[in-house]
């Protein structure tokens, strides 16, 4: 194992290397548009292994397991326009604002990231111009450019959570996020929860904040777009199969709630 050193300010991200930003669908037509913050568990060659096993680095602690698959087939059924972001959140959470302790994680869960122990503020710095500024500039870019054009945009965050977390098991099948948004939650909630067999959390397992979150407080709430969160639990798309069918979920939820923006006027 790797252990880079953290005094390291070099542009992490290099002209040979993966971009941080994947998008699908560029040009896609729908009003929703997806985020997904945890999309890969890439690291900057510059950083090595963060001192981690490969074991480690396949966790749910460096990524959103399933998620990248969920998120592809949804943005191309819908013809819905998908921004991703390839690197691991154990480099930066870019669902984080940058600062807080979670933002840039000593320790995950019950493990620790040697790699991210005593970094300085350039090093912290450096992963922030490297990782997450390129993805919510692009974010920022793609809403403005909506907006000119007199698109509507309703925006989602895609995730997806363990089934089990700190020893705790989690009974929810799928989840909704939210803060101040109060247009697509309940619509969202009764979607899913017409879905046959599911249990549905509202704003479980997790809740979105402005001190715990960034994609929907910056880019949805303050932006002034109808926004939520959803959470899937890894397990249930951990595999292909698993993915098709939770995308055919969403899909079906997301047609159903679109016709039903429209008819509001929402959109």
């Amino acid at each position: 194992m790797q252990i880079p050193d953290p005094t390291d300010t070099a542009l992490l991200v290099g002209p040979d290397e993966v971009p941080p930003v994947l998008e699908h669908n560029a040009s896609g037509a729908s009003p929703f548009l997806f985020a997904c913050d945890h999309y890969g568990r890439l690291l900057p060659s510059a950083l090595g292994d963060l001192g981690l096993s490969e074991d480690d680095l396949t966790r749910h602690i460096a990524w959103d397991i399933g998620i990248a698959g969920v998120a592809e087939q949804v943005a191309h059924a819908l013809d819905a326009h998908l921004v991703a972001q390839r690197y691991s959140r154990l480099v930066i959470d870019c669902n984080r604002p940058p600062g807080v302790p979670n933002s840039i994680p000593i320790i995950s869960e019950r493990t620790t990231i040697p790699g991210n122990e005593g970094l300085t503020p350039q090093a912290a710095e450096a992963r922030r111009r490297a990782v997450f500024d390129p993805y919510h500039d692009r974010l920022s870019e793609v809403i403005d450019a909506r907006r000119r054009a007199a698109q509507p945009t309703v925006l989602v965050a895609l995730h997806s959570f363990t089934p089990v977390y700190a020893g705790i098991a989690r009974p929810w099948h799928v989840g909704t996020l939210y803060h101040r948004d109060r247009i697509l939650p309940p619509l969202l909630l009764e979607a899913l929860r017409a879905e046959p067999g599911l249990v549905v959390g509202d704003n479980q397992p997790y809740a979105v904040s402005d001190l715990t979150d960034y994609t929907i407080p910056v880019h949805g709430e303050a932006g002034g777009l109808i926004n939520t969160g959803i959470e899937i639990r890894q397990d249930l798309i951990a595999e292909a199969d698993g993915q098709r069918e939770w995308a055919e979920r969403l899909i079906r939820a997301f047609g159903n709630i679109e016709a039903s923006l429209r008819a509001q006027g929402q959109i």
